[in-house]
């Protein structure tokens, strides 16, 4: 997911190149938007995202970008160091009583999210006229 952004600029970021589709910076908050939502139910929080956590309000500037990009690099290294902390024996388990997702699940889960949306990046990066890898 981290490789699909790189030499991404704030420009291309905010940009809609393909019309009704999400721009590169409102998927990568979504993005951290899962991934909080995995580390919340680690924690016993099974409270489901509201729609302005899953898709908080884009901040178009440079500096947006910057954090937007800092926060996602930040959560996705708390997810990892979590998954690779997690307890092998509780992989089949649900985390939290609702959702009743087990573990694996979710873990696998946001591997497929972070691919489906690495591919809408990729799309979008052609839009864009950039390379896509």
């Amino acid at each position: 997911m981290l490789e699909s952004i790189a030499g991404v600029t704030a420009v291309h970021a905010a940009a809609h190149p393909i019309e009704g589709a999400h721009s590169i910076l409102e998927l990568v908050l979504h993005l951290g938007a899962g991934y909080r939502l995995v580390l919340r139910r680690l924690n016993g929080d099974g409270r489901p995202l509201t729609h302005a956590e899953d898709w908080p309000e884009p901040d178009v500037t440079p500096e947006g970008w910057a954090d937007a990009v800092r926060t996602l690099r930040r959560l996705h290294a708390e997810l990892l160091s979590a998954v690779a902390a997690f307890p092998e024996e509780r992989l089949d388990l649900p985390i939290v009583p609702e959702p009743p997702y087990t573990a694996f699940t979710q873990f696998i889960g946001m591997t497929q999210h972070d691919c489906y949306h690495a591919g809408q990046i990729a799309l979008l990066k052609r839009g864009l006229g950039l390379p896509s890898k």
